[in-house]
């Protein structure tokens, strides 16, 4: 399971810095777009943050996946909400954007509480070794 994930994690996070490359060069060369440049920073800012969470042992961040899973739907609605709208002009779903940004942020708590249960788990678990 942990190789599952831990290529899940990583498999998103080269699409999105794939697509945030991409996004960013059509922001630059496509005039004034700031909804596509907006996309495309969030895909590149998540990008590296999954490789990290893919990187870290799991015994310095629990709850890895359901904050990775979380970072990956976050940026998907928010970047393609504002994505669908810029070459549409109409929106995944309502609120589609907001919920990204809602989950995004869930996604970051979840690693802060993940960083925390590990460090107290870890911490019990020294505690509970005998000693020698």
């Amino acid at each position: 399971m942990a190789i599952v994930s831990r290529t899940l994690l990583i498999v998103f996070a080269g699409l999105f810095g794939a697509l945030g490359v991409g996004g960013a060069a059509l922001a630059a060369h496509g005039g004034d777009n700031r909804m596509i440049a907006i996309a495309a920073a969030l895909s590149l800012v998540h990008a590296p943050a999954l490789l990290a969470l893919a990187a870290l042992p799991a015994d310095l961040i629990r709850l890895r996946l359901p904050a990775g899973l979380a970072l990956i739907l976050g940026t998907l609605l928010f970047s393609g909400d504002l994505a669908m709208r810029s070459f549409t002009g109409e929106r995944l779903f309502p609120d589609a954007a907001p919920a990204g940004g809602m989950i995004l942020i869930a996604g970051w708590l979840l690693v802060v509480v993940g960083a925390v249960l590990a460090a107290v788990l870890g911490r019990r678990a020294k505690q509970d070794l005998p000693i020698a």
